[in-house]
């Protein structure tokens, strides 16, 4: 059976986007913050994480073709969807960031030229000393880079996987393994440097040699959440009839395996700079634990206690209640703690309300009409995969 987006469905995600919408107008009209920058930072959070949802879902497509993985061939279709989103939130971001160029907003404080000019009394010796890599045409150069080869293997992948289920046979299937080593050289790299770049560079006098490892956990998780969330969905729907519980279950692993991951890193990171008290390093805690202090914790509690209390046996993998509860508890955790990299060094103080938790919905609304749209296109099963008949026997 073929997935069909329904009216009622449309009509729900347009009401979120349009809530998204009035939160957006509303906020940036109330927003009291030098050059709107509160509002362009929940633009940037949003922008960015639901674009990272869908560059896991590709990172975890083409990790199952170099793998040659059979266990989740039954739901390439779903991560394929997911994928599709990046066209969408890669142009959010490209917004986001001609915006500061443009100096609408001083979220990236080095994109000032004053910080470069010794003369000026805004000059920045730090910033300058890191001019080689962080100007602005370099920026650009590499941002387009990571966004169009990311978007070029998204849409190969799924233009190769719609072909595949026309022609079967192995040709296409092998084709895609060398592509897929190919791209996960690429993200191996430029998923630390895009969030250097994006994110890391918003606190320009800090760093850390672990935050990219960091926000790709975050990354990875976050789609495993919306992979196992969607799944579960489609097959209450009466779609996906080749999706067993075993393929619920692993899923479920990976959510619980990948919580584990990031909150190893978020510890390492906290712990090493906590530890060395290195002033350059901790300044970076210091506006979060003053300004942030029971949400910078609690989002740490929050995603890593859930998914160890509740997903720790077998049992709870396969339970659906279990997983829908921590997979949307997490969710949002993962969210805020998107929002505790972008917020304190952009705005500074905690501010939530309307404007936070309508563009989160706004943009929510988007990615599933854009996911939803993408299911549509296609069947939900893929047809002639040289593994689909051990996938659809998977049990463990």
């Amino acid at each position: 059976m073929n997935f069909t987006f329904t009216k009622n469905a449309r009509i729900t995600f347009a009401v979120l986007m349009l809530i998204g919408v009035i939160a957006g107008v509303y906020g940036f009209m109330t927003d009291d913050t030098a050059h709107h920058n509160r509002f362009w930072a929940n633009l940037l959070i949003n922008g960015f994480f639901y674009f990272a949802i869908s560059l896991g879902a590709l990172f975890f497509l083409a990790l199952q073709y170099a793998t040659e993985a059979s266990y989740m061939v039954v739901l390439k279709r779903v991560m394929e969807g997911i994928s599709q989103y990046i066209y969408v939130g890669g142009a959010v971001l490209i917004l986001v960031f001609l915006a500061g160029t443009l100096h609408w907003h001083h979220i990236y404080h080095w994109m000032d030229p004053e910080v470069y000019d010794p003369t000026s009394e805004h000059y920045d010796k730090i910033i300058a000393g890191k001019a080689a890599y962080l100007n602005q045409p370099f920026f650009w150069i590499r941002t387009i880079v990571y966004l169009g080869v990311w978007m070029f293997f998204a849409r190969l992948f799924r233009k190769r996987s719609l072909l595949e289920d026309q022609q079967g046979g192995t040709k296409i299937h092998f084709k895609n393994m060398g592509m897929a080593a190919i791209f996960l050289v690429f993200f191996a790299v430029t998923s630390s440097t895009a969030s250097w770049d994006w994110i890391m560079s918003i606190d320009t006098h800090w760093f850390s040699t672990l935050f990219g490892w960091y926000v790709f956990s975050g990354m990875w998780v976050s789609f495993m959440i919306v992979l196992v969330l969607l799944t579960i969905w489609l097959k209450g729907k009466g779609h996906l009839p080749q999706v067993n519980q075993s393929h619920i279950h692993d899923a479920g692993k990976w959510m619980f395996a990948i919580s584990f991951l990031w909150t190893y890193l978020w510890f390492s990171q906290f712990m090493l700079i906590w530890y060395s008290n290195i002033p350059e390093e901790v300044t970076y805690y210091i506006t979060r634990i003053e300004e942030f202090k029971w949400l910078f914790f609690g989002v740490f509690f929050t995603n890593f206690l859930f998914p160890m209390v509740i997903l720790m046996s077998r049992d709870a993998k396969r339970q659906i209640g279990y997983l829908i509860t921590v997979g949307v508890i997490i969710f949002i955790g993962h969210w805020l703690d998107v929002y505790l990299m972008i917020v304190p060094g952009s705005v500074g103080h905690l501010h939530f309300g309307f404007m936070e938790i309508g563009m989160f919905l706004g943009f929510l609304g988007l990615f599933l009409y854009t996911v939803f749209n993408a299911f549509s296109k296609a069947p939900l099963v893929v047809e002639n995969h040289p593994f689909l008949e051990e996938s659809e026997h998977l049990h463990i």
